[in-house]
C-alpha cells in the first residue's frame, strides 16, 4: 500500500470510528439485528471504496466526514425499505456474486408499448421469451419523460413514476415478481447525465430554490460555452449542435446558456455538486427496491466535465461510477450496474473497473467493438481487422462481464479505430465511410438496406439505421423474389448472433431479430418520430409473425428455431460462464473469424465464422489441436476435414467443445 493508499485507509477508519456507534444503534432499530450487522459488515467491507471517491471527488468544496454521513444515512433508509423477497435475492447473490455470469444468462431488448401494449400485458409474454431461454429481460426507457418529443424515453421528468403510457410503478413491481418467479431478471435505463428540463429538480432550480444551486451549469454569455465546444464532439449536429441551450429562465431570469450535450430539452447534471451525487443515490436505491436487477447507466462517459478535453472519459467521472456503485450496493448487494459507454476499446474497460488499481465500477459493459467489428466483417468478407481490434483489448476484470449484441435501440456507429485500420492495411476514414455507403444501400452490390442517421457532412461522419433483418439483406431479398439471397439473409443474420452467443458475456436478443423483422416506415406518420429515422429499426411487434415461430418451413421459424438452438447450446457449456477472456486465434484464413475460451470449470470452447460469402478452409489443429473436440453445433451439420483443413460453408460457423 502506497503513502496515499494508506493516508486514505487511516481517514477512511477514522471517520468509520467516529460515525459507527451511532449508525449501529440506528442500523438495528431500522433493520434488526441479523439484517444490522451484515449492513454494517458491506460498510465495513466497502469503506474506502466510499469514503475515497468523496475525498477525491468533493474534498475541495466540502466537509467529507459529513458527506460520508449523508451518504451511509442514505443507504441505510434504503436497506430499511427494502421488501423482504428481495433481501433474500441479495442474500443468494452475495453467497453467489457472479450469478450474471452464468452461461444460462441470455437476454432480449424491448419497448414495452412496442412489445406488447403495456406493463399489465407483460406477465403474459414471458412464455414466449421462455421458449428462447431468456433469463434477462432489458425493458427500454420507461420511467416518466417529458411530455413531447422526449428522445426516445431519454428525457426523464420523474424517477420515481412510469410513463403513464406504460402503465403504473406498481404494474413495473409486479412484473419484475413474475420475472422473479421465473428466475428471470429485469433491467431498466438509468438516465444519469441529464433530466428532462420538466424534472422537478430542474424547475427548483430555474425558480432560485437554495436546495437545488448548482444542480445544473449555465453561463450568462458565450464565452465559455464556445470555450468548451471547441473540443468537444457534437452528438446531434444536423439538429442539436454544440452542448449549450439558451435558456431565457437562467442565470435569475437575465438569460442564460444551460449545458445539454444531447438535445436542448435534457439538462446536464452537475456532479460536481455532491448534492447531485446523493440525489441521484437516492433515486436508484428507490428503483433497485422496486426490484430492478440491473441499471443500464445510460451515456456514463459524460458525466464530467473538463476544459480543453472531449468531455468524456474523465478520470473523475469513474471515480463517480465507482462511489456510487459502491453506495447502491451497501443498500442493495444483489444489484448491478451496466455501463452504456459506447467509446474506443481503451476507454471502454475502464468502465468495468479495468484501471491500474481495480476499483468496482460496472459488472456489465456493452461490447460496442465486437459489434461493430462483426458488420464489418460482414461488409468485406475479411475478418483481419476484427482479429485485429479484438486481439488488442485489454482485459477485464475476472468479477465483469461484456454484454453481447448485434444491434440495439440505437444507430449504429463506427467506432473503429485509426490505428487498428492502418494495422491491416486500410483508412480509417476511408473504412468508415465505406461502411456507410455499404449499409445505406449506395454501395454497389449492397444487400443492406439501412439509413444514414446524423449525417455531418463538415467531417463526413455519419451513423447507420435500419433493422438486423434488413442490414442483412432479408428486406432485399424478400423484395426481389429471391430465394438464394433470402437464405444467404438468414445465413449472415444467424452468423452474427452465433458469435454473440458465444463469445463470452452475456448475449442480447434486440426484439424482433428472432423473427426477422424488417424496417418499419410507419415512424414517418408520427410527427414526433418522424425526424429520427432510428424508429425504422424500432418496429412495433408483429405477433402474426411470431405465431409461425415453430414453422420451420417459414422465415419466422426458421430465424427462431436457430436462435433457441444457439440458446440451448450455449447453456450446455460452463465454457461460455463469463469471467474468463476469449482469445483469438490465427485460423489460417483472412475470412475466417476463430477464438477459443478456456474455463477452468468448463475445458476449453472454440468456435469458427465464416464471413465470406464462399466456402473457406482452416486449419483444423486449431480446432483440435487442444484436445478431442466435439462438434456442439454449426450451421451446417457435422463439418468435414480434408488435408488437415475443416470445411466450413459460406456465411457458416461451428462450435467446438472439449467433451
Amino acid at each position: 500500500m502506497t503513502t496515499s493508499d494508506a493516508g486514505r485507509r487511516r481517514a477512511a477508519d477514522a471517520a468509520w470510528q467516529a460515525l459507527r456507534p451511532s449508525l449501529t444503534d440506528d442500523a438495528v432499530t431500522a433493520l434488526g439485528g441479523d439484517e444490522a450487522d451484515a449492513f454494517l459488515t458491506r460498510v465495513e467491507v466497502a469503506l474506502v471504496d466510499v469514503h475515497e471517491p468523496l475525498a477525491v471527488l468533493y474534498g475541495e468544496r466540502g466537509d467529507v466526514d459529513t458527506l460520508f454521513e449523508q451518504a451511509l444515512r442514505t443507504a441505510l433508509a434504503a436497506a430499511a425499505e427494502r421488501p423482504e423477497r428481495l433481501r433474500r435475492l441479495d442474500r443468494r447473490r452475495e453467497i453467489d456474486p457472479g450469478w450474471f455470469q452464468r452461461a444460462r444468462m441470455q437476454g432480449y431488448v424491448c419497448y414495452v408499448d412496442r412489445f406488447c401494449g403495456s406493463l399489465r400485458e407483460l406477465p403474459g409474454k414471458l412464455d414466449y421469451l421462455g421458449e428462447l431461454g431468456i433469463t434477462y429481460l432489458h425493458l427500454m426507457p420507461l420511467l416518466q419523460p417529458r411530455p413531447g418529443e422526449n428522445d426516445g424515453g431519454y428525457a426523464v421528468a420523474d424517477y420515481r413514476a412510469v410513463d403513464p403510457r406504460l402503465g403504473t410503478m406498481a404494474d413495473l413491481e409486479d412484473v419484475a415478481r413474475a420475472l422473479h418467479d421465473r428466475e428471470m431478471n429485469l433491467c431498466i435505463d438509468l438516465v444519469l447525465n441529464h433530466t428532462a428540463r420538466e424534472h422537478d429538480w430542474a424547475r427548483s432550480w430555474l425558480a432560485g430554490d437554495p436546495a437545488y444551486a448548482g444542480f445544473y451549469t449555465a453561463f450568462p454569455d458565450r464565452t465559455m460555452p464556445d470555450a468548451y465546444d471547441a473540443t468537444i464532439p457534437e452528438v446531434f449536429p444536423d439538429r442539436a449542435p454544440g452542448s449549450f441551450s439558451w435558456v431565457p429562465e437562467a442565470c435569475d431570469g437575465a438569460g442564460g446558456w444551460v449545458w445539454t450535450t444531447f438535445w436542448p430539452y435534457q439538462w446536464d447534471l452537475d456532479y460536481t455538486n455532491p448534492a447531485v451525487t446523493l440525489a441521484m443515490l437516492g433515486e436508484i436505491t428507490w428503483l433497485a427496491n422496486r426490484g430492478v436487477d440491473v441499471f443500464r447507466m445510460d451515456a456514463v462517459p459524460f458525466m464530467w466535465k473538463r476544459l480543453g478535453t472531449s468531455c468524456q472519459n474523465q478520470p473523475e467521472g469513474h471515480t463517480l461510477l465507482q462511489l456510487l456503485h459502491a453506495l447502491t450496493r451497501l443498500a442493495a448487494p444483489g444489484v448491478v450496474f451496466k455501463a452504456e459507454a459506447i467509446v474506443s476499446p481503451e476507454d471502454l474497460v475502464p468502465y468495468l473497473g479495468g484501471h491500474d488499481r481495480y476499483r468496482p465500477e460496472c459488472e456489465l459493459a456493452y461490447h460496442n467493438q465486437l459489434m461493430v467489428l462483426s458488420w464489418s466483417s460482414l461488409a468485406t468478407g475479411d475478418a483481419r481487422l476484427a482479429a485485429h481490434a479484438l486481439r488488442r483489448m485489454r482485459p477485464v476484470p475476472p468479477s465483469t462481464s461484456w454484454v453481447t449484441y448485434v444491434r440495439g435501440h440505437d444507430d449504429i456507429g463506427w467506432a473503429i479505430s485509426d490505428a487498428d485500420a492502418a494495422a491491416v492495411g486500410v483508412s480509417g476514414f476511408g473504412h468508415r465511410r465505406f461502411l456507410n455507403d455499404f449499409f445505406s444501400g449506395r454501395f454497389p452490390g449492397s444487400f443492406a438496406r439501412g439509413a444514414l442517421f446524423q449525417e455531418n457532412e463538415a467531417t463526413g461522419d455519419a451513423r447507420i439505421s435500419g433493422s438486423t433483418a434488413s442490414l442483412c439483406g432479408i428486406e432485399d431479398a424478400l423484395e426481389r423474389g429471391d430465394g438464394a439471397a433470402l437464405d444467404a439473409g438468414v445465413r449472415r443474420l444467424v452468423l452474427l448472433y452465433s458469435v454473440m452467443y458465444a463469445y463470452g458475456g452475456i448475449p442480447l436478443v434486440y426484439m424482433g431479430d428472432e423473427l426477422a423483422l424488417r424496417n418499419d416506415a410507419a415512424y414517418l406518420t408520427d410527427a414526433e418520430r418522424a425526424p429520427d429515422n432510428r424508429w425504422m429499426h424500432r418496429p412495433p411487434m408483429d405477433w402474426e409473425a411470431a405465431a409461425r415461430r415453430s414453422d420451420p418451413s417459414t422465415l419466422e421459424g426458421r430465424v427462431f428455431g436457430w436462435l433457441r438452438r444457439l440458446g440451448e447450446a450455449r447453456r450446455s457449456l460452463v465454457s461460455l460462464r463469463g469471467g474468463v477472456e476469449s482469445d483469438v486465434l490465427d485460423a489460417g484464413n483472412e475470412a475466417v473469424l476463430a477464438w477459443r475460451r478456456r474455463h477452468p470449470r468448463g475445458g476449453a470452447f472454440v468456435a469458427v465464422a465464416n464471413v465470406s460469402a464462399q466456402a473457406q478452409t482452416v486449419d483444423a489443429d486449431t480446432v483440435t489441436g487442444f484436445g478431442t473436440y466435439r462438434e456442439v453445433i454449426s450451421s451446417d451439420g457435422p463439418l468435414g476435414i480434408s488435408g488437415g483443413r475443416l470445411l466450413l460453408p459460406a456465411l457458416g460457423f461451428a462450435w467446438f467443445a472439449e467433451p
